[in-house]
């Protein structure tokens, strides 16, 4: 169970009971910017994670669903 300030206690694997997490969606217009914006640093770094992000922002590019901005 880790804890979220917008969506409260959520299960995710491997995080800790009590550790804060920030979750984007793929509704929310601004994610992708934010993701790759994130990779920037994350590369910037050194680290590996940067290298599978392509994968993610694509998906909630190519997500169907209702886009807005976040509220």
């Amino acid at each position: 169970m880790a804890i979220s300030g917008k969506y409260g206690k959520v299960e995710i694997p491997g995080v800790g009971e009590d550790e804060p997490v920030f979750i984007l969606r793929a509704q929310d217009r601004l994610a992708p910017a934010a993701m790759e914006m994130y990779k920037a640093l994350a590369a910037s770094h050194g680290s590996p994670v940067a290298e599978g992000l392509d994968r993610e922002i694509d998906a909630f590019r190519r997500w169907s669903g209702p886009k807005k901005l976040p509220d």
